[in-house]
């Protein structure tokens, strides 16, 4: 009585619990959040895919510098578009409830712009340029002395980039990583 029809089985549900760090009603509550994305689209389409434009129109996304490499590190086809398997995916990481490790993966994967799995200078900077939203009073050589203090900093085999094991290192370093490397369903 008054329980919704859910667009899932019972065993979808249950594989989908078993696959992230969400329960079946989070689940539920994620599906209605990429449903108001595209209602149209979505409907009673479960295997709909929004794209990336329709995607960073979710709030945390759209203030967020990285939504866009957001959007392409969890998309199963590579191009920023997003199922909803993609969209449980992504928020499963970015909650409360991911651990560290898998959140430091992930973080690494969207800071890894060029996709080489190291994060050279070029990296950096657009990981610093994003930061300061390309409107700083930082000139291109007070962003080359960031990266070479990052670089001093974290690359502990002095090859010029960092390898995850390096990144790693700095986020287990970083008290507030776990706390701002998060999206509310």
């Amino acid at each position: 009585m008054g329980q919704v029809k859910s667009q899932f089985s019972e065993d979808e549900l249950q594989d989908y619990e078993d696959l992230t760090y969400f329960t079946k009603k989070e689940i539920l509550y994620a599906h209605k959040k990429f449903k108001n994305l595209a209602p149209e689209k979505v409907g009673h389409n479960k295997n709909a895919k929004l794209s990336m434009s329709k995607v960073l129109e979710y709030p945390e996304l759209k203030a967020n510098p990285f939504g866009d490499r957001i959007c392409k590190v969890f998309s199963s086809s590579n191009d920023g578009d997003i199922t909803f398997e993609d969209f449980l995916d992504m928020m499963s990481v970015f909650s409360d409830a991911a651990p560290k490790s898998v959140k430091a993966e992930h973080a690494f994967r969207i800071y890894d712009f060029d996709g080489d799995d190291m994060i050279g200078r070029n990296d950096l900077k657009q990981v610093i340029q994003r930061l300061i939203d390309y409107n700083s009073d930082l000139g291109h050589n007070d962003i080359d002395q960031l990266i070479n203090n990052i670089l001093e900093e974290a690359d502990l085999d002095d090859d010029g980039a960092l390898s995850f094991a390096e990144f790693e290192h700095i986020i287990d370093k970083s008290s507030d990583f776990i706390n701002s490397f998060r999206i509310r369903l």
